[in-house]
């Protein structure tokens, strides 16, 4: 009897854990693997992985942001600046179907939080299947006005020179000599300004707001450099920041469709 139990005893222990056989195949694959296919595997899933956890790309198709970023721009986004957060969706590419919500995040901390001249993508509040593309031109306890068609931040005029934190931005583009203030700049529009009261003033009287406006906290406020031709927090109100994806870095292509070519001069550039 002792001996029986002893036997089934080894019996027993020897018995593969599961899923081992599953670990014994795919260990045998990569064995029967090349050098070369073993590289383009290894650089698949880490291309994977770093695109979940360290960068997204996307593509510029409105011109909301110009002269800062063409129609047809493809960006790419880091997301250790801001710290990555996993998403709370999950979303299927190309036909925008979000067969689940609401899933709990992780959010990694960040190197800084947004600061004021940051080009940023996000989750659209309206439509987080949508992704949008603005600059933060206010952070949370900054006032915010439109004054004349002039963008006001504390009090200060924030138009151009938005590359440079401390710089002065006080210089305004008009219509006649858009290009006299430094890059990158608030670009106007005669027609665009005329379109919308929004254009002329914000916060103005009936739209909800007061004026000056104040960024609540967990907030920052996001506006086109196409000033007048851009659907931005003036409508839609300030950035609640766990919508952040990324922090726009640099162009890595480029298409202009009206001419159907590259622009070779833009790949490569840093977004500022």
């Amino acid at each position: 009897m002792e001996n029986q139990e002893q036997a089934g005893s080894r019996i027993r222990t020897s018995q593969p854990a599961a899923g081992a056989g599953a670990m014994d195949g795919v260990k045998n694959w990569w064995r029967e693997q090349g050098l070369a296919d073993r590289l383009i595997w290894v650089f698949l899933v880490g291309f994977i992985l770093a695109r979940i956890f360290a960068f997204g790309l996307y593509r510029i198709p409105s011109g909301s942001m110009l002269e800062t970023l063409q129609i047809g721009d493809y960006v790419v986004a880091e997301k250790l600046t801001y710290g990555f957060r996993t998403p709370e969706r999950l979303q299927v590419p190309l036909v925008g179907w979000t067969p689940v919500k609401g899933l709990p995040t992780l959010k990694l901390p960040g190197l800084r939080q947004p600061r004021q001249g940051d080009i940023i993508v996000f989750a659209y509040p309206e439509d987080r299947n949508l992704d949008y593309i603005k600059r933060c031109v206010a952070v949370a306890g900054d006032t915010v006005e439109v004054r004349e068609g002039v963008l006001h931040v504390n009090g200060q005029i924030y138009e151009s020179n938005f590359g440079d934190p401390d710089g002065d931005h006080s210089c305004v583009p008009t219509w006649s000599d858009p290009e006299a203030c430094p890059a990158p700049r608030a670009k106007k529009s005669r027609e665009g300004f005329q379109r919308g009261l929004h254009n002329h003033t914000w916060p103005f009287p009936g739209c909800g707001y007061p004026s000056p406006y104040v960024v609540p906290a967990g907030h920052i406020f996001m506006m086109g450099d196409n000033r007048n031709n851009s659907a931005d927090s003036r409508f839609w109100g300030p950035l609640d920041t766990s919508l952040i994806k990324g922090r726009a870095s640099f162009i890595y292509f480029s298409w202009d469709a009206e001419k159907h070519r590259v622009r070779l001069g833009r790949l490569g550039d840093v977004v500022r």
